[in-house]
């Protein structure tokens, strides 16, 4: 008689993404320094040569989402915080293109920060998957076999009738194996 099932519900975290908003943590920390170190440079391929303090706030926003990031059990809250950046540097692009006396580096820029917001919202979208329970079942007195261990033995080559199958054992059992390898 077999028992009945048990379940329960336990929430699980999303390892993927957790690993993917560690990852997004570093790349923030790495642009946000490139964008405190070098503004001006950053701000003249953009076209927009007079942006060289909004620069280094948008760098100063990456380092901290990317610690963030780093940082916490809940990564969350700072990755949709990435995703609100995203939106404030594409503004800000927009801007550049049509303001700004390089728009084609603008626009690609555009682009690049484009797909670096769909990994910020895939990644958001990943960690929102633990919020919600996950139905668990106990298959711990289970063997997998109908019958005792014993019972189910050489079932499967002789398509459950015992009758056709040789018992070999010992010695003739090797040889029998090493003739099939060769």
């Amino acid at each position: 008689m077999m028992k009945q099932r048990v379940e329960r519900e336990e929430y699980r975290l999303n390892y993927a993404a957790r690993r993917t908003a560690q990852r997004l943590g570093w790349f923030s920390i790495g642009l946000g320094v490139v964008q405190v170190a070098m503004p001006g440079v950053l701000a003249r391929t953009l076209g927009i040569p007079r942006g060289k303090g909004l620069m280094r706030l948008c760098g100063l926003r990456e380092i901290a989402t990317g610690v963030g990031l780093l940082m916490t059990n809940d990564p969350k809250p700072w990755v949709q915080a990435r995703v609100g950046g995203d939106a404030l540097d594409l503004g800000l692009l927009a801007t550049a293109m049509l303001l700004g006396n390089k728009p084609l580096h603008a626009a690609i820029a555009a682009g690049t920060v484009a797909s670096v917001t769909a990994a910020d919202v895939c990644c958001e979208r990943g960690l929102e998957t633990e919020d919600h329970p996950v139905t668990v079942y106990d298959y711990s007195d289970r063997s997998g076999f109908p019958d005792t261990p014993d019972a189910m033995r050489g079932k499967a080559a002789s398509h459950g009738s015992m009758k056709n199958v040789p018992q070999v054992a010992g010695m003739a059992a090797a040889e029998r194996e090493s003739e099939t390898r060769h």
